[in-house]
């Protein structure tokens, strides 16, 4: 969405350094601790070859592992997974506007210097993508060959982050394209980086009161950013979000159905196992259900639209 500084902030108080504890505002009762991370996302796409070829090809990963319909991808030469796809065949590719759940999975480069060469490299395959400044970022956005959408972005410093009061200061502005190509430097294209990880999330929901509700007040992030038009951005340990939702689907907008290609799942990956306790509580209390499932310690749960998220203790691969 094309809403710039001016648009949100324009009209608001003094513009402060965003200094770590100085913005957001935290859940009433549990809150998350500030070292979770997301894990692997799984979808499921319509035809296993085609989006291997963009995952790969465009997209820069590798597979780990690939059986007749499923396949697990990563970044250089990491073995944390960030994509499962999963084949139906014939699945009906994401409407551009009206369904819930997935707007965007976003992917964490580690520099600015590493988004530069991935735009260089989309430009010398002639790929089409858009972008935006959000002031605490900058994003590349693509969608894939079932019109699932897909961020890639690399973080400013903190220190360069703003505040007006408890808010933290985000938009989508435009990007120096030429300055992050000029910044890729010499070094050729190889594919995402080693370091690269699942940054964030950004989910089509039906009610920001109830994106609140669950997501803050019963998983326990912190809102970071209200003021943005329809959407509203979550995180835990002073991050700018690991998870946005908004309401630009419209209104009637529905969840996908069983043959779609759709997210199927995302992953929090929470410190211990007396996190994952003190999430399961908090959700019970709130009348959310939150089923154990055998194995590692996790947690799977269903936002109020459907949507999957799996929560474990401990797991994340560095």
């Amino acid at each position: 969405m094309g809403t710039t500084t001016r648009d949100i902030f324009g009209q608001g108080g003094s513009v402060e350094p965003a200094s770590p504890g100085s913005y957001g505002e935290a859940p009433r009762g549990f809150r998350l601790p500030d070292t979770i991370r997301l894990e692997r996302v799984r979808l499921q796409i319509s035809d296993l070859s085609r989006s291997l070829a963009f995952y790969q090809d465009v997209l820069g990963l590798r597979p780990l592992e690939r059986g007749a319909s499923s396949a697990i991808l990563a970044a250089g030469g990491d073995a944390a997974p960030l994509i499962e796809l999963h084949e139906r065949r014939g699945a009906r590719a994401v409407p551009h506007r009206g369904a819930l759940g997935l707007y965007h999975f976003a992917i964490l480069v580690p520099d600015r210097p590493s988004l530069g060469r991935f735009v260089r490299h989309l430009g010398e395959i002639g790929a089409r993508a858009g972008a935006g400044d959000h002031l605490v970022s900058e994003s590349i956005y693509l969608q894939d060959p079932d019109n699932l959408g897909i961020e890639v972005y690399a973080d400013r410093p903190r220190s360069s982050w703003r505040r007006v009061g408890r808010e933290l200061m985000m938009a989508t502005d435009p990007v120096d394209i030429a300055g992050l190509v000029d910044a890729a430097g010499e070094l050729p294209w190889s594919g995402l980086p080693s370091g690269t990880r699942m940054g964030h999330l950004h989910l089509h929901v039906g009610n920001l009161e109830q994106a609140a509700s669950f997501y803050s007040e019963a998983i326990g992030f912190d809102r970071t950013v209200w003021r943005y038009p329809g959407a509203l951005f979550l995180a835990a340990g002073g991050y700018h979000h690991h998870l946005g939702a908004n309401t630009w689907a419209g209104h009637g907008a529905a969840p996908p159905a069983e043959d779609d290609a759709r997210l199927l799942e995302w992953t929090i990956d929470l410190p211990d196992e007396a996190s994952l306790a003190r999430v399961g509580e908090s959700l019970t209390r709130a009348g959310y259900s939150a089923d154990a499932e055998r194995g590692p310690a996790q947690l799977v749960t269903r936002d109020p639209w459907g949507t999957q998220l799996r929560l474990v203790a401990g797991r994340t691969t560095t």
